[in-house]
């Protein structure tokens, strides 16, 4: 299938940039000298992870419709890097209240919008050394939600070595001859130990990227089944959304919510419609720890007057 026949429906992207990047305070104080979320803060090269995976949003889903997920108390940072985006290109949460409310109030905006939309969820704290191949790769993930609508796939980077701090995915049976390269996701491993990350590594197991694509009805139907109270919290509140009463609503639910892991307690639940698109020939890192910005940094032979420190 072609990748022009996966557009016939619209794409959507979402960023999602509402993390408050606690384990990296240390890092972005010393570059910009505030405690900064990461996904604000040039860690890699001059320009902010959140304008670099905003260039990848754009390779995308160039014309289509582009979310950023924030949260309110951080807008001193994200207000100069987003000051040309539309109001209705931000879904600013009240709080932050984990990945699950934050990827189910962006998915209530697309399917107002474009309910037969496909999806595509982009952390915002990712390093890649060439969006343009990822980005291609990516096609056979939107080819898969259109000749398997009921799925969800998942992004496995192929490792280049057994990192125990990362999520590995289990790669299950190939789908079929419809959506070559692609497979089931057979089981979810979350930071494994040393030693079972060594067994992970030599099974040919994958790093979890945590992007994923899929129809919008598809990802909403996961919040049905694993999360039902608060997939109805949301859809109550459906229709005030692009209104004058958005933000009123939206602050009621958050402060009645508690935060919702979507790893945890979404995907793990729901894995018999998963699918896994194995990735490879760029470099990949999820830039969650000091020690993985300092490997990339080291990678490609940058020397920033702040590393001294």
């Amino acid at each position: 299938m072609s990748a022009s026949g996966s557009r016939h429906d619209g794409r959507a992207t979402i960023i999602l940039a509402g993390g408050d990047g606690t384990r990296l305070r240390s890092l972005t104080r010393r570059i910009t000298g505030r405690e900064t979320p990461k996904q604000f803060c040039p860690l890699i090269g001059k320009r902010t992870l959140l304008e670099q995976t905003r260039d990848r949003a754009a390779l995308i889903a160039p014309s289509d419709i582009n979310l950023t997920v924030l949260t309110r108390e951080h807008e001193r940072f994200y207000a100069p890097i987003l000051a040309d985006t539309r109001a209705d290109g931000l879904v600013v949460q009240p709080i932050n209240r984990g990945t699950a409310p934050a990827i189910l109030y962006a998915l209530m905006r697309v399917a107002n919008a474009n309910p037969n939309a496909t999806v595509a969820i982009l952390p915002s704290d990712h390093y890649i050394s060439n969006n343009q191949k990822f980005a291609e790769q990516l096609e056979l993930a939107f080819d898969t939600a259109c000749a398997r609508p009921e799925l969800t796939t998942l992004v496995g980077i192929t490792p280049s070595h057994p990192e125990a701090a990362y999520g590995w995915i289990e790669v299950g049976p190939a789908l079929g001859e419809d959506v070559p390269g692609v497979f089931r996701a057979s089981r979810f491993w979350e930071k494994p130990s040393p030693e079972t990350a060594q067994i992970l590594f030599g099974r040919g197991c994958l790093w979890n990227s945590f992007v994923m694509v899929a129809r919008v009805s598809t990802l909403l139907g996961l919040f049905i089944v694993a999360a039902p109270s608060l997939y109805v919290a949301f859809a109550q509140i459906r229709s005030k959304l692009g209104t004058p009463f958005e933000a009123r609503a939206v602050g009621a639910l958050y402060s009645g919510i508690q935060p919702v892991s979507f790893s945890d307690q979404i995907l793990e639940r729901t894995t018999y419609n998963l699918a896994v698109l194995p990735v490879s020939g760029f470099d990949w890192s999820d830039l969650g720890e000091p020690r993985r910005v300092m490997d990339v940094l080291s990678r490609l032979g940058i020397s920033l007057r702040w590393m001294a420190a």
